[in-house]
Formats: structure tokens, sequence, C-alpha cells
């Protein structure tokens, strides 16, 4: 075991600090990393908070990780020391039901071995994420980074990337398809420049103007305030495919008046209340409202090389780790643009 400098809640509610961790030797299939960035997912807040009810401390957080590799086990094969890797929302799962052996690990049927906020393999040794100087995970669940995109900027595809990427696979978006993006945070943000590389027109769905410049940079074609009601009228049964990327609570029943028949709206984001609805905008035109988490390991190296060959990666806001708490604050306030990531280096130094 080795010690390992972290930043951690010791509790529900407590400000994240300074932490010392213990880190496993790398075993036979085990790829040890020294972590360069870790983003900053708006799901570390609800854990760290306990807002989820499902919580247990002390948490270190971080599940969009990027470093490189220093050790390999024995028995590795895919990976060497110096290699850009990347570990996302998990490290492990049990590689024998159905939807492992089909390369969706994030359905593992006995659940995924989440990076933080979860336990080993063993079902007792707690898991620690990625606001720490180094991690060790078995090979098959470590992902190359592309050469081509700044580490930094890569963290974020880990979730905010592959959580956006998924659904646009999986309803099969192609070009010319209009595809609506509802919310343009750091989730948001991301499936219009993903959708935009697959030639989709995109329109960005929102309730202010001031992120409408933005949009376009990322490449959506058309920007539609919300606020006032008009757009539910002006642009009804208009979109082939629709991805809810709010935090927030909205009217369900008004979006999905916007989609054609047929068409699907995919939840990514997840809001504090539940969800209600009426049933009539679904049945009277055949409408689907589903919901997509991440992806498996497979579409996940699939997301990052489509990303690497479009130069895809997300607008970030670089902190230090003593910055933590304040950036978890800023991001309730939705003061981002468009995602934190931390620069694990000054963790390092103190």
């Amino acid at each position: 075991m080795k010690p390992v400098n972290a930043y951690a809640a010791e509790k529900a509610k407590d400000p994240l600090k300074p932490f010392v961790i213990q880190r496993r030797d790398p075993g036979p299939h085990d790829v040890a990393i020294e972590i360069l960035y870790c983003g900053v997912c708006h799901s570390d807040v609800h854990q760290a908070r306990d807002e989820w009810g499902n919580s247990t401390f002390p948490m270190v957080p971080g599940h969009e990780i990027v470093g490189k590799v220093t050790q390999t086990g024995a028995s590795v094969t895919r990976f060497k020391a110096g290699d850009m890797v990347g570990v996302g929302c998990f490290v492990d799962s049990c590689r024998e039901c159905q939807p492992c052996r089909q390369h969706l690990q994030q359905y593992c049927e006995k659940g995924m071995n989440l990076t933080y906020n979860g336990v080993e393999k063993d079902g007792k040794t707690a898991t620690y994420g990625g606001y720490s100087t180094n991690i060790v995970v078995d090979e098959n669940y470590v992902l190359t980074i592309p050469a081509n995109l700044p580490p930094e900027n890569a963290a974020p595809l880990l979730c905010a990337g592959i959580t956006t990427y998924s659904p646009l696979r999986q309803w099969k978006i192609k070009p010319r398809d209009k595809v609506a993006v509802v919310g343009l945070g750091g989730l948001g943000h991301m499936a219009v420049k993903l959708a935009s590389a697959m030639e989709a027109e995109v329109t960005v769905l929102s309730t202010s103007d001031s992120k409408k410049n933005d949009a376009m940079k990322f490449g959506a074609k058309h920007f539609v305030n919300t606020r006032d009601g008009k757009a539910f009228t002006e642009y009804a049964n208009f979109f082939d495919f629709m991805i809810n990327t709010a935090s927030g609570n909205i009217n369900l029943e008004h979006y999905l008046q916007l989609l054609k028949q047929d068409a699907t709206m995919v939840c990514v984001g997840v809001p504090e209340q539940p969800f209600s609805l009426n049933a009539f905008p679904l049945i009277m035109k055949r409408r689907r409202l589903a919901g997509s988490l991440i992806g498996g390991i497979k579409e996940t190296q699939e997301m990052l090389n489509f990303c690497g060959s479009h130069g895809i990666s997300a607008d970030i806001e670089l902190i230090p780790i003593n910055k933590i708490n304040e950036a978890y604050d800023r991001m309730v306030k939705g003061e981002v643009r468009y995602r934190f990531v931390i620069d694990i280096n000054s963790l390092r130094s103190g």
C-alpha cells in the first residue's frame, strides 16, 4: 500500500480539505497512474454533500481523470509507462453478466464499481477518486487519450463527453437530423459539439440569451430562448431528437410537444425533484421519453477516438485544488463555462 495525497469530504456538507488515502500496489493486470487533471462533475457536488442520500465518508470525489502511466503489472499488454490515459466513472464491474459481456459495464447487473463513493470488487475496500495524485486501476478499465487532445480539456470527456455521446449514437443520429439540446452547461456544450460533428442540425433550447454566442461557436445552427413560451408553439412537432441535459426542473410536457411523431427525448441530467408528466404528449404522437447513463469502456474509447478525429474537447476553467470548495459553490450558481478541471500538480505542491 502507498500513501497518496488527496482532497476529501470527511462528512456530509463538510468543505473538502487535504486528506491522505492508501492506494494498492499494482497487481499483475493493474496500471498505476500519476493523475495530472481531474474534471469536476456536478454529481461530485451532489455526492460530497449527500444530496442523493447514498454517500459514504470520507469521500474523495472525481471521475474525470487524465494522467500518465507510471507502472504496469506483469500481465498488462495494453499500456506502458508514459502513456496518456483516462479513467471514467467506474473502475471495475462483474464482467460476467449480460451487460458486461455486451461492453455495457455501466449497466452491470451486480452494480459497477464506481471510481469513488463505492467499493472495489472485494466488496469492502472503499474506492477513492481523482482529487488525488495517483490511482491504480485494472487495465481493462483504463482508456487511451488521443495525442492531439490537450489532457486538461480531455478530462471532462470521461463523463460529460460520454454521457452525451452515448445517446447520440444509440439513437443513431445522422446528418441533417434536427437535434435539440436542452441546456448549455457542462453536458449541454458537449452535446452541441458532438451532434454538430455528426452533421446534425443542432438547436439549443435555453431560458437565457447569455450563452447564444457560445452555442453558435460550438456548432449550433439555431438558438431558441424558451422563457416566454412562444417557442413551444413555433417549434411544435419540429425535432427528430432531443437531449435534455438540464439539472433543474423543466416542464417535460412542453418540451415533448416539440418532437415529431416517433421522436425521442433522452434525459441525461438529474433534477432535484422527480419528473411529473401528463401522458398525452407521449401517446398522441407516439413520442418516447428515455434515459441514458454514461457508456461502457468500448463506447467510451470510441467517443475519445471520435473526439480526437474531430478535435473536440471541453471548454474548461483550470483551477488549483484549494479552489475546489469555491468551485462547488459557483457550479451550484451556474457560474462556470463550462467545466472546472483541477490541476492536480497543485495538490503535489501543497
